[in-house]
């Protein structure tokens, strides 16, 4: 039985989510954007307060901290992770959250912008919320939940170990990351000073979820070189290059490969930017799916589609440019199954039933699991990410308080 939690979740949560830290894909700095950092400094001076007293940020903007083990044996080093940034989707300059108390199933209409409404019909897991309260934004911004939801957890959590030095754990690292939503979350990331020999990323969705496994993800650049003309003489001249990457993303299947048209493990390709002249175009897109050669065929197929473009074309060029991004975690976790076993483990203590899935995204965990520092993902309550519908439940927060402190005592036994 624990001693009961005085939980500094919520107030955390409110004054974190107030602090600007969007990222920016198209930076080429790190972190993408100076104002992560400003949260950064408030973490490590906040567990620093606690007593927590190697708690600092870094020059790259990563918060590194320790809490030390109250057990005399071994026990492996567990780091809890959540990025500080929120997605470039949706503004994340002047939150103003805002508490729905006792949800009843109504309408939530944000009043900076009443079109902006989150409804029960479109959000079925507010069904499990009855009673609960409920934090959004007020209608102008997204809520920055995900991942500021994740980072409040940790942080009442380290308050939590550092009041009870009678809790037996062994020793607790604590990892902030920057730039997490434009995939360079843990590109600098010091995992030898780290010291972890195993993570979790608290960045999932639902109440009681809990996900090993993640797509597997490139980013591909498709650029055009057309052939430009003064459009008062460009007849038999002209290629736009604009309107070849046009041609090419129609000629993309509108029922299935594309986002709006997939769920379950079914796997995409989105492009997600365009920019360029006639002379000059470039499309960036994402594709994603759940196996390594699931992503090879995606990418055959479309330089399929851009070769069938390009023959109506014939004085113009392309170039494919393939990044890999991340890959499915679940090809390092399941080498390691006490990783997901404790975490179940954890979910159950806390007086949930886990709901065991896995991820339409990536987090952190990904890279990390490859880098060395297998790493699933915890719930950590956030809902409608990267829009200004996004919400969690205060209680749905609790509990993945709980569901931390639980894992690492589980760790310790």
């Amino acid at each position: 039985m624990l001693p009961p939690i005085q939980h500094s979740v919520l107030e955390r949560f409110l004054r974190y989510v107030q602090i600007d830290t969007q990222s920016n894909p198209f930076s080429q700095t790190f972190p993408t954007t100076e104002k992560q950092k400003d949260l950064a400094r408030i973490l490590a001076q906040e567990l620093q307060d606690l007593g927590v007293t190697d708690a600092h940020m870094d020059e790259h903007g990563y918060v590194y901290a320790t809490i030390p083990a109250t057990v005399d044996k071994a026990v492996p080093v567990i780091c809890f992770c959540s990025h500080m940034d929120t997605s470039p989707d949706s503004s994340g300059t002047n939150v103003k959250p805002l508490i729905h108390q006792h949800y009843d199933g109504r309408d939530l209409v944000l009043p900076d912008d009443p079109n902006v409404v989150i409804r029960l019909q479109d959000h079925p897991n507010l069904g499990e919320q009855m009673g609960n309260d409920i934090v959004t934004a007020s209608g102008l911004t997204l809520l920055g939940a995900d991942n500021k939801a994740g980072v409040a957890e940790i942080m009442d959590a380290a308050q939590y170990f550092m009041q009870h030095p009678e809790l037996p754990h062994g020793t607790i690292k604590i990892l902030f990351t920057p730039d997490e939503e434009v995939g360079r979350g843990v590109e600098k990331v010091d995992l030898q000073k780290l010291g972890a020999h195993y993570g979790y990323t608290i960045d999932g969705e639902r109440r009681g979820s809990f996900e090993d496994e993640t797509f597997s993800a490139d980013a591909v650049t498709l650029i055009i070189d057309g052939v430009s003309a003064h459009p008062g003489f460009a007849k038999g001249k002209m290629e736009s290059a604009v309107k070849i990457v046009c041609d090419i993303i129609a000629k993309l299947p509108k029922d299935r490969l594309t986002p709006e048209a997939v769920d379950g493990r079914e796997g995409f390709i989105h492009p997600v930017t365009l920019e360029g002249l006639a002379e000059k175009a470039a499309v960036h897109f994402i594709i994603r799916d759940f196996t390594d050669e699931k992503l090879v065929e995606h990418e055959a197929f479309l330089e399929s589609v851009v070769e069938e473009v390009m023959q109506n074309y014939p004085n113009s060029r392309y170039e494919l440019r393939v990044h890999e991004q991340y890959r499915n975690m679940k090809k390092i976790l399941d080498q390691h199954p006490q990783v997901s076993t404790n975490a179940l483990a954890a979910i159950r203590r806390a007086g949930m039933e886990p709901i065991h899935s896995s991820i339409r995204g990536g987090t952190d965990g990904s890279r990390l699991s490859f880098m060395g520092l297998p790493c699933p993902n915890i719930f950590a309550g956030e809902h409608a990410f990267h829009s200004k519908q996004e919400w969690v439940s205060v209680q749905d927060m609790q509990k993945a308080v709980e569901t931390i402190v639980h894992l690492a005592m589980i760790w310790a036994e």
